[in-house]
This record gives C-alpha cells, structure tokens and sequence, in this order.
C-alpha cells in the first residue's frame, strides 16, 4: 500500500535533515505542511530551507502562496490532498513534513463538519478582540474549552476566534467537535515525531534566532510592514520585530522575546504530538530506527 510517512517535532529539531535524507533514499518527494514556508516573502523567520539543504528533493508548497493568500489548515486540506494522490502515482512513498499539527491533523485524518457560525457571533467575537484585547478572549476560550487553550497557539487570535465561534455557535466544545469520525485516507499513515533532550533543543533555538538575525531578518520584516495585519505574519520572529519597528520595544528585546516565544511554541508542539498516540517518537540524532519501522510496516 503506498505510505504517507509524516515527519514532524518542536521548532528546530532538525526536520528538514531528517526529511531529505529519508526522501533521497525512498526516491520520493516531499510534501511541506508548514504553515508558515508557504510565503515566498517569508523565508529566514520560517527557516525555509535553502536549495543546498533541499539537496536536490522537490518541495512542494514551499514558496507556493504569497502573504495576501491565507493559507489556514481545512484549505491546505484541499490543495494537498490532490498534490499527495497525484504523487503516489510514481512513488510509493511520500513525506509529509513540518512542524504544524493542525496541518497535518488536516491531513491525515481530515476535519469533522462544523457548524455555521452565525453573523452576530462572528462580529461579537472580532469587536471584542478589536476593543479589548486577545487575553480576554483566550480567558473565554480556557473557560469553554480548557483542553484545545491548553495545547492551541494562544497568541494565534484567528485560531482562538475561531475555536470560540465553535464553541458559542454549538453549544459544544471545540475539542468534541473535532473529535468525530475520521476521515478515512486510502494510504497508509505513519506519523514520527524527532525528539531532542529540552536543554539541547532550547539552545539549537536560540542559536537559529542568531544567524537568522545574522542572515537579514530584521530586513526581511522590515519590508512586511505594511502587511502586519495579516493573520500569516502574525507569527514569532516577526511580531515582535514589529513591535521594536513601531518602538514598543529595543531590538535587543524583540531578539530576546523571539527566542523565549519560540521555545514556548516549541514546548506547545510537544504537548499537542503526545495526544495523539499513533505517533512514533524518535532520536533526532539516531533517526535511522525509522527505516526499522517502514521495513515492519512493509515485510
């Protein structure tokens, strides 16, 4: 049966390595679900990797979508989904890699049918954010639905917008709802997520906030000002160069605030992986007991 092998882990845990090596042996290409690397105009605050790192391996939706084209995880659904069974035609294999589990969730198991969100609510809700803030929405959100605040991007306002519309417009909690019945794919699935001890993986994240200052981020999001609002720049390492523009803050600040906001995402990651069980957790550093299990999961 062709497999659908689905590389993910915390920011900087070395996905893209691991992907490519694994891609240049199975002769396969590789699917990108971050939410992030789709912007061409965004690339050293998403870590995009470079042709060198690529190696040869064909990415695909990386550099697929401008700003101005939200990308959220129920279209990605759309738009990859044909992308993946058009591949299986010449691979037996292909990898699905990134470190958005709300993509790969869109992915691999699909969405349950929501329900329509009335007007009323919707304008509610974005007034509310408008007058007085995120933090009393995402209040709201850790009183209807205390398991999603507990592992969602709580500085994501779309996110938490829209997983109180759910919960307002159906009396139900986000969570539940998204717990239906599954989407059954027709390949199969083996999800592996790259682990690193905290101390190391910290320090890999703090060193990558340095070289992308080195690499040109500042500059990178200085020419993005004008498209702040966006809800794809609202993201760590350039929020916060944002703000150093805009004088909340000096650079050394914003510097210091990307990094202690991408640890923070990164241990949110952790926290949604380990509730799901089907995934396999492995060595970042010793990820060649992947090839044990595809030859298992193939004898």
């Amino acid at each position: 049966m062709k497999t659908l092998i689905v590389i993910t882990g915390p920011t900087a845990c070395g996905k893209t390595a691991v992907s490519v090596s694994l891609a240049k042996k199975l002769q396969s290409d590789i699917v990108s679900c971050d939410s992030r690397q789709f912007y061409k105009e965004m690339a050293i605050g998403t870590a995009k990797p470079t042709p060198q790192e690529m190696n040869g391996v064909i990415h695909h939706f990386v550099d697929s979508h401008s700003v101005l084209d939200d990308i959220n995880a129920g279209k990605f659904e759309r738009l990859a989904l044909p992308v993946i069974q058009t591949l299986f035609e010449k691979h037996d294999f292909v990898i699905l890699t990134g470190g958005s589990g709300l993509f790969i969730d869109a992915i691999t198991q699909g969405f349950d049918d929501m329900p329509i969100i009335p007007t009323e609510i919707r304008e509610e809700l974005r007034n509310q954010f408008k007058e007085d803030g995120l933090a009393i929405l995402t209040e709201k959100l850790q009183q209807l639905d205390p398991e999603y605040a507990h592992k969602v991007d709580l500085d994501n306002p779309q996110r938490v917008i829209r997983a109180l519309e759910i919960c307002l417009s159906s009396n139900k909690t986000y969570t539940e709802l998204r717990q239906g019945q599954q989407d059954k794919r027709p390949f199969k699935i083996l999800k592996f997520v790259l682990d690193r001890p905290r101390e190391e993986l910290y320090d890999r994240i703090n060193k990558r906030v340095d070289l992308m200052m080195q690499k040109g981020l500042e500059k990178e999001v200085q020419d993005l000002m004008e498209y702040q609002h966006l809800n794809s720049l609202n993201t760590v390492g350039y929020k916060e160069l944002f703000d150093y523009f805009k004088g909340v803050h000096t650079k050394e600040t914003a510097i210091a605030l990307i990094k202690r906001n991408s640890r923070r995402y990164a241990k949110r990651q952790l926290t949604w992986f380990r509730r799901d069980p089907s995934y396999r957790w492995v060595s970042a550093t010793n990820p060649e007991s992947i090839y044990e299990v595809l030859k298992e999961a193939n004898s």
